[in-house]
């Protein structure tokens, strides 16, 4: 994909462009968005446009690939020397230490040591860390050296749903280039249905365990979906698909990175659909108001003015702030279902 090619012209990649053309390029760039998957995206175009054999130019200069040339076609296929990926890994999915500087342990390649290299066969060398903001705290430390004295011709790209999850440092010597869609990103038809059968069962009277359990499974059975769909996109994508004949060491190495990235595109798709159940409890709690529909996030949503006739004021906000509460706890380590079970007992509806 070009830039040319991306829906609607964003303000990020005019601003990217405006750089390109005149010779103005950043050592370092941060991409926030919604999705990983758009940044990876982005992040690929740039590198091809720094390298594009047949670059689209402006006043002279490259401001976008060709999308065809055996360069374009390399870092497409992520083979090309001088394009290098960093992803989590490991139990905890971080990017560790042993990813960015050189250790025992350490990968055949690491970030230090690659953008100091000489290009292979470009221009540029690109360095991309995919969820920056999962750099451990002594990796991130490493990878500062680098960015404190970045060498000529090394581009660090650096992409994260969460950037206000890295540390300071990091973000101050990075440009930073926000592509996320302007306000809370809209539920799609599959999520407005799932939330219309939330709705609808939290709306029945709740007197029984029986009744809050259903709606515990309906939670858990649509996680599954989830987890399923995105365990098969981000598999139907990895290098592992792609070459069958490559060493054990690399093998290994790929399924670590695929592990650590269906666990973590999960959690972000998790926290969506909690902030999405939390916008509607938001609605119940404006009803026990009396507010005007304008303020609503799902208007005509089933279920809500029922919840609101049976709680308090007060009692909506405790239910907010559950919901709150239960994305804090999904952070840390503990029990997925436990966590869920619990906040569910404690709405109120």
């Amino acid at each position: 994909m070009a830039f040319k090619d991306f829906p609607g012209n964003t303000h990020g990649i005019e601003l990217l462009q405006r750089s390109l053309e005149r010779g103005r390029l950043g050592h370092a760039y941060l991409l926030s968005g919604d999705r990983l998957e758009e940044l990876e995206t982005l992040a690929r175009t740039l590198a091809k446009t720094l390298n594009c054999q047949q670059p689209i130019q402006r006043n002279g200069r490259a401001i976008d690939c060709c999308d065809e040339c055996l360069t374009c076609r390399k870092i497409d296929h992520g083979n090309h020397a001088d394009v290098f990926w960093v992803r989590p890994e490991s139990k905890m999915r971080q990017i560790r230490i042993e990813q960015i500087a050189r250790r025992d342990e350490s990968p055949p390649r690491v970030v230090n040591e690659f953008v100091h290299l000489r290009p292979t066969e470009a221009e540029y060398k690109v360095c991309v860390l995919v969820g920056a903001d999962r750099l451990n705290t002594n990796a991130a430390n490493a990878f500062l050296k680098t960015l404190e004295e970045p060498p000529q011709k090394s581009i660090l790209v650096l992409l994260s749903t969460e950037p206000q999850r890295l540390l300071e440092t990091i973000l101050s010597r990075c440009l930073r280039l926000n592509f996320a869609g302007d306000g809370r990103r809209k539920s799609d038809p599959e999520e407005t249905a799932w939330l219309e059968r939330f709705g609808a069962l939290a709306a029945a009277e709740q007197k029984s365990l029986l009744g809050r359990y259903r709606l515990l499974d309906v939670l858990l059975q649509r996680l599954t979906e989830i987890r399923t769909r995105t365990d098969e996109s981000l598999t139907a994508r990895s290098p592992l698909q792609q070459y069958d004949d490559i060493e054990k060491s690399l093998r290994d190495k790929w399924e670590d990175e695929l592990t650590a990235a269906v666990e973590a595109e999960y959690r972000r798709q998790r926290s969506d659909l909690l902030l999405l159940l939390e916008c509607w409890l938001r609605d119940v709690w404006l009803h026990t108001l009396a507010a005007g529909k304008d303020l609503l996030n799902f208007p005509s949503m089933t279920g809500t003015q029922a919840v609101a006739k049976r709680i308090s004021p007060q009692q909506a906000v405790e239910n907010l702030r559950t919901v709150e509460h239960m994305q804090r706890l999904l952070y840390t380590n503990v029990q997925e279902a436990l966590a869920l079970e619990v906040g569910l007992l404690k709405l109120h509806f």
